[in-house]
């Protein structure tokens, strides 16, 4: 009886410890990679998303008052649209992104400046042809 309650209070070897923790090491190895890039996927995504958005709002303004907005620096002068309703406020787009707009056609895009970190068209390396790729959406 004494051998049973010595055998039932030994607990775990350390073998199967350092076995638990090469598995959890091996998982963690294979998990983590897969999450690495979703900040820069959603950032990536905000940006088409309210980009889509904004032209959008760019061309109904322009049917509903005859003429596209004016250009304010190098983007949109999006106060009228505030004042009309037609957005909240300026977009506030991600890191690395710029808007470029021409008043005249209303064309509204999106730059990607240099030093993005963005592999936006999947190619495994963030390089000139992310920037090719978000000036076609």
């Amino acid at each position: 009886m004494t051998s049973h309650l010595r055998r039932a209070a030994r607990g775990f070897t350390l073998i199967e410890i350092l076995i638990v923790v090469v598995i959890l090491g091996i998982l963690a190895a294979v998990i983590i990679p897969q999450f690495t890039n979703a900040a820069d996927d959603a950032s990536v995504s905000s940006a088409r998303t309210q980009l889509q958005t904004m032209r959008s709002q760019v061309e109904l303004y322009r049917s509903q008052v005859g003429s596209y907005p004016a250009a304010s620096g190098a983007g949109v002068d999006w106060a009228p649209l505030i004042a009309a309703n037609y957005i909240r406020s300026a977009p506030t787009w991600p890191n690395f992104f710029t808007e470029a707009y021409t008043a005249g056609t209303g064309d509204l895009s999106l730059t990607l400046a240099a030093g993005a970190s963005y592999d936006i068209n999947g190619d495994g390396n963030a390089d000139a042809a992310d920037t090719t790729a978000v000036e076609a959406w």
